[in-house]
């Protein structure tokens, strides 16, 4: 898996071919977006409701000043709403990060993961909901990953690093740091302690493999446990299996999921387990809701054959489930019985869904879900109610953000297959003219566009709309959200049918009175990446500036440097290089580069273990040496598979909108300036 980031229907327009005028950036920055506003966003990353379904705990993202604030990740705020009042309290804010938040089995509290303090390593916390400091509940000589509580909120299982042994630390302390790699690996471990008291050392699960996830469950002291072989992600993505295991870490039974693995639940009577996985190791993705015993053995799919990935669920009952479901750019919730027979809660049409949680009734829900308009929010829904209710502004400054309109889009391939989309229209729009575009491709490439918030400091899709471009973004064939089949059907033909719908989605455009069909630029990270270096050569005469963002240029080297090449032959490639070096090199951006005119701006993560930095080398020096088109590379230290820290996000996100400007509506030639202005420009009138 590569990276990741409304009417049906485009009224036609004339084919009138208008000049485009590009408005100087000041007038843009006047009540639109810009990338120092994206800069700004925050979301709601995650909630959950308190089992008497009163309060939702829930965490919000705050990012960083660039150039204001120390370097680095967004911070993460921890906030509980009361769904009575409709307030919401801050409860651990500023400069720090808190995680996981869960309640405590009695509501009284909160538990979730920070370093707070004169932690070394990230600690488990309580805070009373009633207030007061946060009180550090857990802590292991290496950072905790997860936990989760024992119903007698006395015990809780941790997950984290085993300790380096001390002869290492101290071979380390003097020098010796050398890595044997893929065999000198560090396992994530179980133990088993109690909650508040620190002096006595939880106890260790001795279990053979990686640990990801614990679950106690709701009846007894078993764990269902979440394993894979070695902590290679590979292992992680095509290995990784439930076992249940008693206090002694016996493994009392395996449930054998048949490829990736999601998120998985007890039922309440502890008889069964859900979990999301693949249909097949071939499955690109785990999206299919699956029932096992837990007595173990094969899960079987509760609605197979069904055109749709399943993104969350919760068990109302031991006999049934509530669901967020993604069909195609929607979601849908549904309450689901065990004999797969569904009934729909929450039609397709509104906010895009996220996660849900329940309370223990199972009759007032939280989720986190977003729109056109508005990024990841607080939304609320009890029994009874029409559609869920939004609870949080976390960006009260949008309502006064003009945006350009947002819409779905459906066309037919080449080859009759019907495709989906999401088109931002131009800001201002006039009749008649047409517009330059900039054609926005997702990663992995089992992912998927919804019709909800799509800005991003790499998606330009509301910041170019300002700037007076159309930002297309096609759910291209391989994409998710449209079942396994779906999925599936661009295996084995990377760079095939699949980029040629996304030819396909500027033709339409094109031929809808639209779009200029001189001035298209393509963009996006990683797969997205592999499809701009594609488009900028193998269809260079279609494309007038690409930026590739961490992508692949060359599928032979590729599948010898990246830290996936069991989940690229299972589930992309579908055989291995050595069984057909040719047809891989020739689904290489590199094989064509010498019909490269397309001026290609590249960047990459210095650190990037998924896609290794070597594929943007490459590209680079085989354009440069050509010196048939403009090229420039960028290089990010310190970031890996996609840009983490403030400082790079808005650098990549102002080269971007830069070198498209620059190739597309402005003078072309040479490329534009090295170096940036990173202060943000003042409004018309200001």
């Amino acid at each position: 898996m590569l990276l990741t980031l409304r009417r049906t229907g485009v009224p036609a327009l004339s084919a009138l071919l208008l000049p485009f005028v590009a408005a100087p950036l000041s007038a843009q920055a006047n009540n639109v977006l810009t990338p120092h506003k994206v800069a700004e966003l925050r979301n709601v990353t995650a909630a959950e409701i308190s089992p008497d379904g009163a309060r939702v705990v829930y965490t919000l993202a705050v990012p960083r000043k660039p150039g204001v604030d120390d370097d680095g990740g967004a911070w993460t705020e921890l906030h509980v709403y009361e769904r009575e009042s409709g307030a919401t309290r801050p409860f651990v804010t500023g400069k720090q990060n808190a995680s996981a938040a869960t309640w405590t089995p009695d509501g009284r509290a909160i538990a979730f993961l920070s370093k707070r303090n004169d932690d070394k390593n990230t600690c488990l916390y309580t805070i009373a909901i009633d207030g007061g400091e946060a009180r550090r509940s857990a802590s292991s000589s290496e950072s905790i990953a997860s936990f989760d509580l024992h119903r007698d909120g006395a015990r809780v299982a941790l997950v984290g690093l085993e300790p380096l042994p001390e002869a290492k630390k101290k071979a380390q302390d003097k020098g010796f740091r050398q890595e044997v790699y893929e065999e000198d690996m560090r396992f994530a471990r179980l133990w088993v302690g109690a909650l508040n008291d620190e002096a006595n050392k939880p106890a260790k699960l001795e279990l053979a493999g990686h640990v990801y996830k614990a679950l106690w469950s709701p009846v007894d002291d078993r764990l269902a446990v979440s394993i894979a072989p070695t902590p290679t992600v590979d292992d992680s993505y095509m290995r990784t299996r439930i076992q249940i295991v008693d206090l002694s870490g016996k493994v009392l039974a395996k449930i054998d999921n048949p490829g990736k693995l999601g998120d998985f639940a007890w039922s309440p009577d502890g008889k069964q387990l859900a979990l999301i996985s693949a249909g097949d190791i071939h499955d690109p993705t785990a999206g299919r809701l699956m029932l096992a015993p837990a007595s173990g053995g094969a899960p079987v799919e509760l609605r197979p054959g069904l055109e749709g990935d399943v993104v969350a669920f919760e068990w109302q009952s031991a006999e049934s489930l509530l669901t967020v479901h993604a069909y195609g750019v929607w979601t849908a919730f549904e309450k689901l019985s065990l004999n797969g027979e569904a009934k729909t809660l929450v039609a397709t049409g509104g906010p895009v869904l996220g996660g849900v949680s329940l309370s223990n009734d199972g009759l007032h829900g939280a989720f986190t879900a977003s729109t056109p308009t508005h990024a990841s929010e607080l939304f609320t829904m009890s029994h009874g109610d029409a559609a869920p209710k939004r609870c949080t502004d976390s960006n009260p400054w949008l309502a006064n953000t003009r945006l350009a309109p947002q819409e779905v889009v459906k066309f037919k391939a080449r080859d009759g297959l019907e495709i989906e989309g999401l088109l931002v229209r131009p800001l201002d729009e006039r009749k008649g003219q047409r517009y330059p575009l900039i054609l926005y491709v997702h990663g992995g490439p089992e992912s998927h566009h919804s019709n909800n918030w799509l800005t991003n400091y790499g998606d330009p899709a509301q910041t170019a709309a300002a700037r007076g471009f159309a930002v297309m973004h096609t759910n291209y064939r391989g994409s998710t959200g449209r079942g396994m089949a779906f999925a599936k059907s661009s295996q084995g033909d990377a760079g095939g049918k699949e980029f040629d719908d996304l030819i396909d989605a500027i033709d339409h455009l094109v031929s809808i009175g639209l779009v200029d069909k001189d001035k298209v630029a393509v963009t996006g990270g990683s797969y997205g990446g592999y499809a701009t270096a594609w488009l900028s050569t193998r269809y260079s005469e279609r494309i007038a500036a690409g930026v590739m963002f961490v992508g692949i240029s060359d599928k032979i080297s590729k599948v010898g440097t990246t830290d996936i090449p069991d989940e690229e032959f299972y589930v992309h490639a579908r055989k291995r290089v050595w069984d057909d070096w040719q047809h891989t090199l020739e689904r290489s951006p590199i094989y064509h580069a010498g019909n490269c005119k397309t001026p290609l701006l590249i960047l990459h993560g210095k650190e990037d273990p998924r896609v290794n930095p070597g594929q943007s080398y490459e590209m680079y020096r085989h354009l440069k040496v050509r010196k048939q088109a403009p090229v420039r590379l960028v290089l990010y230290p310190g970031e890996g598979h996609g840009n983490r820290k403030a400082a790079a996000r808005l650098d990549y996100n102002l080269r971007m909108l830069q070198w498209i400007e620059h190739y597309v509506t402005g003078p072309k030639g040479e490329p534009p300036p090295m170096e940036l202005d990173y202060a943000e420009p003042k409004a018309s009138g200001a």
